[in-house]
């Protein structure tokens, strides 16, 4: 078997390199070496690798830089997708996406189920929700995971940023007013395989296409997130010692953020037996590593 891995240098897609190579023969790929504004090359680039499974780990996730560069923005999170899924289609082979928790408001109080309707804030959500749309349309036998403040020790995160920063400044100001779940990117890839050897193993992969959310257990705000990786650094490695807690107000930005993102992950849990551990937890273990 054959698996086709596309954004290899992402938070995910660097993980995903490791767990999946198990399952099977692993191409994975990412720009420059493959332009995924270019529908002829990601469609020759399927024909040429003949994969048993697709899975699309690349995205453009430049949440502010998406509102002065939405069309790039919707070629990479939506158009590829849609290519990338009826390629797959053609090829009989599965596909794995990604989405995001920014398809939401984030005006409710009580985690999202996967049946909530979606209404993006900015450029980058609405992308996002349109390559969903474009993998579902397409008729392939999919799986997207739906994914909320992915963090990790590699790439660029809001962990590593805050560490930069604490490392810098004897104060930080963090936005207090948005809730969510951070989730490391190695558990994703992890749960990511687990779901995927089990729908290979199956009699009907139709039986599970459809939409999952993937998140962390528990739930924080940016402030309390912050002052957590802080506070797990060693005294020696950090000049921080006041984490302010700031309304969404007085740190403006171009992309609007939902208020409330938190992710409801029971429909994992009931049809994968997957359930992440709480973000404290993973916490630990990503800055316990050497």
């Amino acid at each position: 078997m054959k698996i086709l891995l596309l954004g290899k240098n992402g938070q995910v897609g660097w993980e995903l390199q490791r767990t999946l190579a198990p399952l099977a023969q692993v191409t994975a790929v990412d720009y420059p070496e493959i332009n995924f504004t270019d529908a002829a090359g990601l469609r020759a680039l399927v024909t040429e690798n003949k994969p048993s499974v697709i899975v699309n780990a690349a995205a453009y996730t430049a949440v502010d830089k998406a509102e002065s560069e939405p069309e790039l923005c919707r070629q990479i999170n939506a158009v590829a997708p849609g290519v990338l899924a009826e390629a797959a289609k053609k090829a009989g082979a599965l596909m794995v996406h990604y989405s995001t928790d920014y398809i939401f408001d984030g005006t409710k109080t009580s985690p999202y189920a996967e049946t909530d309707a979606p209404n993006p804030l900015g450029a980058y959500g609405r992308s996002k929700l349109e390559g969903d749309q474009a993998v579902k349309a397409s008729g392939v036998d999919h799986l997207i995971f739906r994914l909320c403040w992915v963090y990790g020790a590699r790439g660029q995160n809001f962990m590593l940023t805050m560490q930069r920063l604490a490392r810098e400044r004897e104060k930080l100001r963090v936005v207090g007013d948005q809730f969510g779940c951070p989730t490391w990117s190695r558990m994703i890839a992890e749960a990511t395989t687990q779901a995927l050897q089990r729908v290979l193993a199956g009699a009907d992969r139709s039986a599970f296409n459809g939409g999952y959310h993937l998140a962390a257990g528990g739930q924080t705000n940016w402030h309390e997130f912050a002052s957590r990786i802080i506070e797990l650094m060693p005294e020696t490695e950090r000049k921080c010692r006041t984490v302010e807690k700031i309304a969404t107000t007085e740190y403006p930005l171009p992309g609007k953020r939902p208020a409330y993102s938190v992710l409801d992950c029971g429909k994992l849990l009931k049809t994968f037996g997957l359930q992440l551990p709480d973000w404290q937890v993973s916490l630990r273990q990503v800055l316990d590593q050497p």
